[in-house]
C-alpha cells in the first residue's frame, strides 16, 4: 500500500507558528514520524508540503493511480479550497482528513470543511497522532 501525506501552508513552520496550539515539534519531525509509523505498518509513503493551493491539486491529481489512499492536512485551505474538495473529488482516491488542533473548538470560520467532504473520516486534535489514526485508518479499510 502507497500513501501520500499532504500538509498545507504554515505547516512548515511547526516548532514557530503558535506552538501553544500546534505544538513545539517542527516539520521534520512530523514527517520522520508519518514515515516511522507507516514504516511499522509496511506502507510506502511520500510526504508533500506546500503553501500554495496550486501545487496541492497538482499533487492529489498526480496521485490518480499512483497511490492507494491519502492523508490530507489541508492547514487553512480546509476552510475556503473548493479547488482542493474538487480534485479530491475527481481522483476518488480513498482520504482522511487530519489537524494537529481541534477546529471544532475554535473559531467559527474553522468549523467548515471543504476538504472534508471528500474525506472518509477526520481526526482532529490529536496532535501527531491524528496522522497515525489517518493511516492506520485507511490501512484497515484499504490496505
Amino acid at each position: 500500500m502507497k500513501i501520500l501525506v499532504i500538509n498545507g501552508p504554515n505547516l512548515n513552520m511547526l516548532g514557530v507558528r503558535e506552538p501553544d496550539i500546534y505544538g513545539r515539534q517542527d516539520y521534520a519531525a512530523l514527517t520522520a514520524f508519518v514515515r516511522g509509523v507507516c514504516e511499522k505498518l509496511g506502507v510506502e509513503c511520500e510526504c508533500f508540503q506546500s503553501n500554495h493551493e496550486g501545487a496541492i491539486v497538482d499533487a492529489i491529481q498526480a496521485a490518480y493511480g499512483a497511490v492507494d489512499g491519502i492523508v490530507i492536512n489541508p492547514a487553512a485551505y480546509t476552510h475556503t479550497s473548493v479547488a482542493i474538495l474538487d480534485a479530491l473529488k475527481a481522483v476518488a482516491i480513498p482520504a482522511v482528513e487530519v489537524h494537529l488542533s481541534d477546529v471544532s473548538k475554535r473559531e467559527a470560520f474553522r468549523h467548515v470543511s471543504y476538504a472534508g467532504m471528500a474525506c472518509e473520516a477526520t481526526f482532529a486534535g490529536y496532535g501527531f497522532d491524528g496522522y497515525r489514526l489517518a493511516v492506520e485508518y485507511l490501512v484497515q479499510h484499504h490496505g
